[in-house]
């Protein structure tokens, strides 16, 4: 009985090592083929990656859940830097910035980095690039890191939310940011999933995303969706998002306090952020707060109707005395 046991117990640990290792594999293909583009900046001992390019009014965009800066320089950046300076950033815990956890100093309180914290991080990384008074983009996820921004500073010139997060949602979230963010799933599941999730399910997650519109040709190849299967990226964005509705709750309580422009741009057939959920509240908690509805439009607004988030960008800066 006793030998049979250990035997089982090697195979166990045969096959958790052989999973580590196709896992740590694929993390190294990827980050090859990934490479981060921009600058580390290294804040309080958290490096974020950051990156600049074009000349004018500073514009800081910010990305989703599972993303990285890739979904921002397909095309977006390339279409607003010949008007702004833009800043591209990766929140923590995704593309190639680091997480913050509880050894880091200064305010970093929580592992799974509330939007106030990754507001204060990415605020505290733009400041060391020479970023002033600028205009904060949130798509998804980044629009609740982007109203962080406005409630916790006063030194930017407004906020474009497209698509974003901004209000408490009824029901429960997917079971895969549930068991991804336990200790017993990110130790398990994770780097199964890390080793063996195939492409074509990496292209549907896309598809699903971008429906009803279809993801640009090429779409899928620049974003490097194989950074997020990297398990630290994996855990780090399932707890985030798990952990994500009480800071929204207590957030949403004082929206009241912006000052700053906000502009928003939320189609009407988004189903991973609903319109009626998030954005079309704003106008009720901020004052003067835009809300432009994209009709039949999904949950990616910076690549099927980029015109009208420009347009967004533009009525800030024009508001804010920038134009």
């Amino acid at each position: 009985m006793k030998s049979g046991l250990f035997v089982l117990l090697g195979l166990v640990v045969l096959c958790v090592a052989v999973v580590q290792l196709f896992a740590l594999k694929r993390e190294r293909d990827a980050e090859a083929a990934y490479a981060a583009m921009g600058q580390i900046v290294d804040v309080d001992g958290v490096g974020v990656h950051a990156q600049q390019m074009g000349d004018g009014p500073d514009l800081v965009l910010i990305h989703g859940a599972s993303g990285n800066t890739r979904d921002f320089t397909f095309a977006f950046a390339d279409m607003v830097k010949d008007r702004y300076r833009v800043t591209i950033l990766d929140r923590p815990g995704l593309g190639w910035t680091e997480q913050m956890s509880p050894k880091h100093k200064s305010s970093w309180t929580t592992a799974h980095a509330s939007p106030t914290e990754q507001a204060r991080l990415l605020r505290a990384a733009t400041d060391q690039l020479g970023v002033r008074n600028p205009i904060v983009l949130g798509h998804s996820f980044g629009g609740i890191v982007a109203l962080a921004w406005a409630l916790e500073f006063d030194d930017l010139a407004g906020i474009v939310s497209v698509a974003g997060v901004a209000n408490p949602w009824p029901g429960e979230l997917d079971w895969t940011y549930k068991v991804n963010g336990s200790t017993l799933g990110g130790g398990l599941v994770v780097p199964l999933l890390s080793a063996f999730v195939p492409q074509t399910y990496v292209d549907s997650v896309v598809s699903n995303i971008f429906a009803p519109q279809d993801a640009p040709d090429g779409y899928i190849d620049h974003v490097g969706a194989a950074l997020i299967l990297r398990r630290a990226s994996m855990r780090a964005n399932a707890r985030q998002v798990n952990w994500l509705r009480p800071h929204v709750v207590r957030m949403s309580a004082e929206y009241n306090k912006i000052t700053v422009p906000v502009e928003v741009v939320h189609g009407d057939a988004d189903t991973i952020v609903p319109l009626d959920v998030h954005s079309a509240k704003l106008p009720d908690q901020i004052d003067g707060a835009n809300v432009t509805v994209l009709a039949g439009a999904g949950h990616m607004p910076q690549h099927t109707h980029p015109e009208t988030v420009i347009d967004a960008i533009d009525r800030v800066a024009t508001r804010a005395g920038l134009r």
